[in-house]
């Protein structure tokens, strides 16, 4: 969801329904400020808003995840789930109240299950007495960078484009005709030649990579914009942002004051507990 400038306000899931019906499912540190500009654009159109407060989420991440929900879901909501392909999701009914989707923030298997908030607690008891046990967001931080999964108001930002985030996937191009607020200003940048890229980083020895650490290329000084140390890897790794014209896969991180060697890699760095990136 961008502004004029082509930034990024939110990324956000929006799900199809109908014709006339979308779900979305913003972040939760944004909700604000993502309603706002909701319920401006929808001005201009016959367009409602509406915050579903009597709606709750739990997420079900990891290699097991997948059948202990599946076991707590009525008959005909988990042979539908069963069924789903990623980012695809099914409902009770028209309203949605019960809701599956295989998406998740941590790169591993996994549904999020939105569903009535009184029934939060009990669907969360019955997933702990399965041994299910809840994360903190250390761990799913960890894991998203693994996944090399962008971390809103870090990687991405609203003085920053899709183009510069490493997100140009997620632009709508075609049709030529179809607008879209920020897209004059991408097509600009697009011309004339993005700035600055983001980077996946694994860093050579010992030591970890923090956001905000300079990175020095052969173009000139870039920016670790996350950074930490990979359990799955056993090393540490980052994204950042460098200059678009830095060339090679070798850069270096200044940490306490002495520059470290790092390697530029593909992403991801870890995709459903297995080590993409060679060490």
């Amino acid at each position: 969801m961008l502004n004029a400038h082509g930034g990024v306000i939110d990324d956000l899931i929006v799900y199809f329904m109908r014709e006339d019906f979308f779900r979305m499912v913003v972040n939760a540190g944004t909700r604000d400020k993502d309603l706002a500009w909701l319920e401006q654009q929808a001005r201009a159109f016959d367009v409602h808003v509406r915050a579903r407060a009597d709606l709750a989420m739990i997420a079900v991440q990891g290699p097991n995840a997948r059948p202990h929900v599946l076991e707590l879901l009525e008959p005909n909501l988990r042979e539908n789930a069963a069924a789903l392909e990623p980012f695809f999701a099914t409902a009770v009914d028209e309203n949605g109240a019960w809701f599956v989707s295989r998406t998740g923030y941590t790169g591993e298997e996994g549904f999020e299950v939105v569903l009535p908030a009184g029934d939060a607690a009990q669907l969360w008891d019955r997933l702990a007495e399965r041994g299910v046990r809840p994360i903190g967001l250390g761990a799913r931080d960890t894991l998203r960078l693994e996944a090399g999964m962008n971390l809103y108001g870090s990687d991405m930002t609203e003085t920053t484009t899709p183009l510069e985030s490493g997100l140009g996937w997620t632009i709508g191009w075609e049709p030529a005709e179809r607008d879209f607020i920020g897209r004059a200003a991408l097509e600009q940048q697009r011309a004339a030649g993005v700035p600055s890229k983001l980077v996946a980083l694994l860093l050579e020895g010992k030591g970890v990579l923090r956001g905000h650490q300079a990175v020095m290329t052969s173009a000139g000084a870039g920016e670790i914009t996350s950074g930490s140390f990979s359990p799955s890897l056993g090393r540490s790794i980052a994204l950042a942002r460098i200059p678009a014209a830095a060339a090679g896969e070798r850069c270096e991180v200044e940490i306490r004051g002495r520059l470290e060697p790092v390697r530029i890699v593909r992403l991801p760095f870890v995709r459903h507990g297995e080590i993409k990136v060679s060490l």
